[in-house]
């Protein structure tokens, strides 16, 4: 089993948090693993598809590393998340809900997690009260343009117009650990009235090897507002999606929305009853994106 100081051990049992929240009514729930070891990847999959949330996460000892930098071993993992359906390469609510949920058992400090899109370090702190936050670094991001007759195509699987889009705010297919297509209302009326063609939908983003396809709706210039349809994760729709705000901030800094330093807030989930507030670091001549939130135990 994983140690943990003073000689306790991480039992295997499924953990229920929710991130980017600070009340276990909000936010995007997750399953959390910290003992996987004895795990196979079918047990996990069996797992996530019983816990029934977006993500479930699994922490497993890292590789024993060669050279001369060792990892500290009890504050570096190896984590994998499933959805219901499937295994994703990264899930930001499920990295964010972990980390707060290791701050809670080994105190607030860096962590190291090595997933299947690569090493994201988590640096947990703790405000004065006690309450714990964890911010993510995300892999190295980039943006690719999409043709045109894609975008109408998901317009047509969502009952969007394509004259309903923000033209000042271009689709993008971003990255930042896992793959999103980002596309921009015109109005918060629009963003609010989601009813999608699930089937439809998801042989679109299969097809494009998309994780989400995230909504948006520009509130000003660092204030947005999202929805993240995941019918390819076997789930209606994230009130919370990490990875996918980790993209949009290197999508905002592709188009030129943003420079230097700079700070988005991203409010989602409120359409579904769960609100959540995700906070995106931008930092001049760092191109990676710093994603950060609070978490609590569900039960």
């Amino acid at each position: 089993m994983q140690q943990v100081p003073g000689g306790e051990a991480f039992p295997t049992e499924i953990l229920r948090y929710t991130a980017f929240t600070e009340t276990p009514d909000g936010g995007n729930p997750a399953g959390v693993v910290l003992n996987a070891a004895s795990l196979s990847i079918q047990d996990m999959q069996a797992i996530a598809a019983e816990v029934g949330y977006s993500e479930t996460a699994f922490l497993t000892p890292p590789p024993l590393t060669t050279g001369t930098e060792q990892a500290d071993p009890t504050r570096s993992f190896t984590i994998r998340y499933f959805s219901p359906l499937a295994e994703v390469p990264f899930c930001g609510h499920a990295t964010i809900a972990t980390a707060i949920a290791l701050g809670e058992r080994i105190g607030p400090g860096e962590l190291e997690f090595r997933t299947r899109a690569g090493t994201v370090p988590v640096a947990v702190t703790a405000d004065e009260g006690g309450r714990l936050n964890a911010t993510l670094t995300s892999v190295e991001p980039h943006v690719e343009k999409v043709e045109e007759s894609f975008v109408q195509e998901v317009c047509a699987a969502l009952s969007w117009r394509t004259s309903e889009l923000d033209p000042a705010l271009e689709p993008r297919i971003a990255y930042a650990g896992a793959r999103h297509l980002i596309l921009a209302a015109a109005t918060r009326e629009r963003l609010a009235d989601l009813e999608y063609d699930f089937a439809g939908l998801k042989d679109l983003m299969l097809a494009k090897d998309l994780t989400t396809v995230q909504l948006v709706w520009r509130e000003t210039g660092t204030v947005f507002h999202a929805r993240d349809p995941f019918p390819v994760g076997g789930v209606v729709e994230d009130p919370a999606t990490g990875a996918a705000a980790a993209a949009f901030g290197a999508y905002t800094r592709e188009l030129g929305l943003v420079s230097g330093n700079a700070v988005l807030t991203i409010h989602q989930g409120a359409d579904m009853g769960r609100p959540s507030t995700l906070t995106v670091h931008l930092r001049d001549g760092d191109t990676r994106i710093r994603v950060s939130g609070t978490g609590t135990r569900i039960r």
